[in-house]
């Protein structure tokens, strides 16, 4: 099994990165994507992936909660880093739109701005695309057709009646610990193929203790097995097949360099 979209790099592990990546490994984990979602957090991530070479892979681009933190000219110089980096990112993302946090008309098109431009990059590096489409996953679904996108995969992804149309345009849907108590996940497990599914966590964020309360508790990539065992639920599987074959996506996703 690989989580293929987690956070690591996020401070909430800085007492013990090193321990959390070590539990996944025990977990019976074969590799974790972590996302690097903010230039200034570019160098810690591919230190993390340099120190754990061959178990946590990285990809990199803007989360669009934060267009309004970079100016044009630090994305400009991002944009550059990563392509200078190309040899070590798996994926470009996340990236995409956020209609939850961002409301203003002015940044909304910034966002779209910044997505077609890393959409193009992915193109251009020919690495896959990590989609993040809060609130806005039809229009998500639209430019990236608009942009002739095939190598996408729509990270923790709700939108059901939008399922078929991106099987159709032959990308892949993540689903992560929401999936534990969200009736709007359940029905995208249930209605895209296992071929096309794959698990993440989202972690820190989605701890499976805590979801739908108030407090709020640290998640690790080692609840993806949890995960796994909700999708068997919903899809009438054993578990044995959602964790060979989900992780099975991954690897051939994100073209990660073992079998």
């Amino acid at each position: 099994m690989i989580d293929s979209h987690c956070h690591l790099e996020q401070k909430d592990y800085d007492r013990d990165r090193d321990n959390v990546i070590e539990r996944a490994k025990a977990a019976g984990l074969k590799a974790i994507i972590t996302c690097c979602a903010r230039p200034q957090d570019f160098e810690l991530t591919m230190d993390i992936v340099k120190r754990h070479k061959d178990f946590v892979f990285a990809t990199v681009g803007i989360h669009p909660e934060y267009i309004k933190d970079f100016s044009d000219e630090e994305i400009d110089q991002f944009i550059n880093i990563i392509k200078q980096n190309a040899a070590n990112i798996v994926g470009i993302g996340e990236t995409g739109l956020d209609k939850f946090w961002i409301k203003e008309r002015e940044w909304l098109e910034k966002q779209e701005e910044l997505f077609v431009r890393l959409i193009e990059l992915a193109k251009c590096l020919k690495k896959p695309l990590l989609i993040h489409s809060r609130k806005s996953e039809e229009d998500c679904v639209k430019i990236l057709e608009n942009e002739d996108a095939t190598n996408v995969l729509m990270h923790m992804f709700g939108a059901n009646h939008l399922t078929k149309r991106v099987i159709e345009n032959g990308w892949h849907i993540s689903v992560n610990t929401i999936v534990l108590r969200s009736k709007k996940h359940n029905k995208v497990v249930r209605d895209c193929p296992i071929e096309r599914l794959l698990l993440e966590t989202d972690a820190p964020w989605l701890a499976p203790q805590t979801l739908g309360s108030a407090h709020k508790a640290r998640n690790e990539p080692t609840s993806i097995k949890l995960v796994a065992e909700k999708v068997a639920e919903i899809k009438g599987l054993p578990f044995e097949t959602v964790w060979s074959t989900c992780g099975s996506n991954s690897i051939a996703f994100f073209k990660l360099p073992f079998i």
